[in-house]
């Protein structure tokens, strides 16, 4: 039993040490974020939610944390928006680049496990949970950031029509993130699942 407890605990470190090391390398390749002529299109959700599909909520949110580091350090020159919203207010940036990734990895996690319990495909759990990560993804985010910074001269200065400016942009990187997420995410996780389980 102790024996059993060990691996289960090795194996959950390697593999959480694995999903890590990919978060960390695309943050800081153009492979993590796609520029754009807007926001950047965000793919570093993906290993967040196959660690939250494969491993649990717990984990998920792990990840999630682990991404929303990164997505911080990014406003340290690697990214102009991030920049720009940390010379505004650095604490609420902390806090916009964190919770709602740590949120969308938790709740990734108890979406795939609520829906797993009664899938008989087995397979809609997968792409649900899967296209779950881009879109809690960009509504936790544009929510906090409207909640945060929506009152800002640098959101305001986008004009009298900025919401739906900033809807259009947001919206279709949300488009695209989502289908590259429901692709690989689904057969990502579908592939490893009872490899992770055994």
């Amino acid at each position: 039993m102790e024996t059993n407890k060990r691996r289960a605990r090795t194996l959950w470190m390697v593999r959480t040490a694995i999903l890590t090391a990919i978060i960390i390398l695309m943050a800081f390749t153009p492979v993590g974020y796609i520029k754009t002529a807007g926001l950047e299109i965000t793919l570093i959700m993906i290993p967040v939610t196959v660690g939250a599909i494969l491993m649990g909520p717990g984990t998920g949110a792990l990840l999630g944390t682990v991404f929303g580091i990164t997505s911080f350090i990014q406003c340290f020159g690697f990214s102009a928006f991030g920049a720009t919203l940390l010379g505004i207010n650095p604490v609420y940036t902390f806090i916009l680049t964190i919770v709602p990734r740590v949120l969308m990895g938790w709740l990734v996690g108890l979406i795939f496990q609520a829906l797993h319990r009664i899938d008989k495909t087995k397979f809609i759990s997968f792409a649900v949970a899967s296209l779950s990560g881009a879109v809690l993804n960009t509504v936790l985010f544009i929510g906090g950031l409207f909640l945060l910074f929506g009152n800002t001269e640098f959101i305001r200065g986008w004009g009298p029509t900025w919401p739906a400016i900033f809807a259009i942009i947001a919206g279709t990187n949300a488009l695209l993130e989502a289908a590259i997420s429901l692709v690989a995410g689904t057969a990502v996780t579908k592939a490893l699942y009872r490899i992770f389980k055994t």
